[in-house]
């Protein structure tokens, strides 16, 4: 298995970057604390969307990192994943990484083909009968589709998580492996890893 690499430099810098400006942002507020004519409200909430926006930064950096170390094809992913995003067409993406899968799932569609964004565009293609499970990839391979995925039984605060998005938590409680999701309502992508859920940035999710 290869190393993880994490020298992903823009993306990175991006995160420092915001970092540092959300840090200043604090330091500025407790200057002035005890200034009774100055309103913290506004500068805490703004404050408070930088660090999601952080957070979704830090999610994707991350989320390469991880990747980079299980496929060579973690480009050709966040390509697909930008374009699924864009068009509205719901997915989940299995990455196998060491734990093996077969005892967790309700096995698919046997695929065994080269990964690539046009693939698995076609496969999340809405009425194409494979588009409603879930994709294995192992190393850059795409094993299968159709794949039924354990669902989680864990609450996650007040959020109302679709099927998917229960699928993706539910696979990572279980095994390694790391899960991708496209919403087909809103376009956002996650991921899911050791049972956390986490948006990462796409040009959807900005908007």
């Amino acid at each position: 298995m290869k190393t993880t690499n994490c020298d992903f430099s823009p993306m990175k810098q991006q995160l420092s970057k915001g970092i540092q400006h959300i840090t200043n942002e604090l330091q500025y507020s407790l200057e002035v604390l005890d200034n009774e004519n100055y309103c913290l409200l506004s500068q805490l909430e703004e404050i408070k969307n930088k660090f999601i926006q952080m957070e979704s930064v830090a999610a994707s950096f991350y989320l390469n990192c991880y990747l980079s170390a299980f496929t060579d094809k973690y480009a050709d992913l966040s390509i697909c994943l930008q374009r699924l995003s864009d068009r509205h067409h719901g997915a989940l993406i299995v990455i196998q990484r060491r734990d093996p899968l077969e005892s967790f799932i309700q096995k698919g569609t046997v695929v065994e083909a080269a990964l690539t964004p046009a693939l698995l565009e076609a496969i999340f293609y809405p009425g194409n009968p494979l588009h409603d499970g879930a994709v294995i990839i192992y190393g850059n391979q795409i094993v299968s589709a159709a794949n039924v995925l354990p669902l989680t039984t864990a609450v996650i605060g007040d959020k109302k998580l679709g099927t998917r998005h229960r699928a993706a938590l539910g696979l990572s409680e279980r095994s390694d492996a790391l899960v991708l999701v496209v919403s087909e309502e809103t376009g956002r992508v996650s991921f899911a890893l050791d049972g956390k859920l986490h948006p990462i940035v796409t040009v959807q999710s900005l908007h």
